[in-house]
């Protein structure tokens, strides 16, 4: 289409085609519009939900396993304080990020009117896009999921469901740095809670009533239900590293890490076996 002296490519991006002036007052206009943007989405709307989770669900397991049960009222309070506001700092940047515009150029706005209120010089090339007939401002790139084009997309992101572009882009630097806080704080907490059940010497104090609390009785030959019994023991006492000896098997090796050791298939293979040969390791 060429008309007044300036030609119109249909392309997806490359060059400007509004003025550095004219760009700046349409971001400027757009960002004092005060309405909400969600994309409806089906696996956005899955992932955001599932970022929710995640997060709530370690701020439940930091809050009330790891510092509640804590015995120190200082350490559970500035530690629950700290993890709490970081968890509540990336939740609301997550919330920015989805419910912002990214910067959407405005829907159909290649028009003949529109073209010539640009006052272009002649010779001037200017870009739309074919998919939503915008004219295209640099550095704009169509996205197929918001099914627009975005002012400085730089990608969309399933876990905000959103285009991440020129007018939510610092919430979303924000949102990361938040999580990635709170990830090496919960990770800091698990290595304080791990330093504490060693301290007391594996007694269990820690991991009583857990899983864990079961595995430790057990390698302290004792185990659960005689824990809770409170049996009195009837047989020879070991010290701790006989009884990971007795669990794991003879001397330190990688068998006491390799789950496949001692496994046999070589029955399976005989006619009198019911489910096959079996596999020794």
């Amino acid at each position: 289409m060429q008309s007044s002296g300036h030609r119109l490519h249909d392309m997806e991006q490359h060059r400007p085609l509004l003025g550095q002036e004219e760009e700046l007052a349409h971001g400027a206009s757009a960002r004092i519009v005060d309405r909400v943007w969600f994309i409806q989405d089906g696996c956005g709307m899955i992932c955001a939900v599932l970022t929710w989770f995640l997060v709530l669900y370690a701020d439940f397991v930091v809050t009330f396993v790891m510092l509640l049960p804590s015995k120190s009222f200082w350490y559970s309070l500035v530690n629950g304080v700290a993890f709490n506001g970081l968890a509540l700092l990336a939740l609301a940047s997550h919330l920015r990020t989805m419910l912002t515009d990214p910067g959407a150029v405005p829907k159909g706005n290649a028009t003949k009117e529109y073209m010539d209120s640009l006052q272009l010089k002649p010779g001037d090339v200017i870009y739309k896009c074919p998919k939503c007939c915008s004219i295209k401002p640099e550095r704009a790139h169509h996205c197929s999921i918001c099914k627009r084009c975005i002012r400085k997309m730089d990608h969309h992101c399933p876990w905000v469901n959103n285009c991440v572009g020129e007018n939510n882009q610092r919430f979303f630097v924000l949102f990361t740095m938040y999580i990635a806080l709170i990830s090496i704080y919960a990770l800091g907490l698990s290595g304080m809670q791990f330093f504490i059940c060693v301290k007391v010497q594996w007694n269990g104090t820690c991991l009583r009533d857990s899983a864990g609390g079961d595995a430790v009785q057990s390698v302290r030959n004792e185990t659960e239900i005689e824990r809770l019994k409170n049996e009195k023991p009837t047989w020879e006492r070991r010290t701790r590293w006989e009884g990971m000896r007795a669990v794991f098997g003879g001397q330190p090796s990688l068998r006491w890490i390799n789950p496949f050791a001692g496994l046999r298939l070589r029955r399976l293979f005989t006619p009198h076996s019911r489910w096959g040969p079996e596999l020794a390791v």
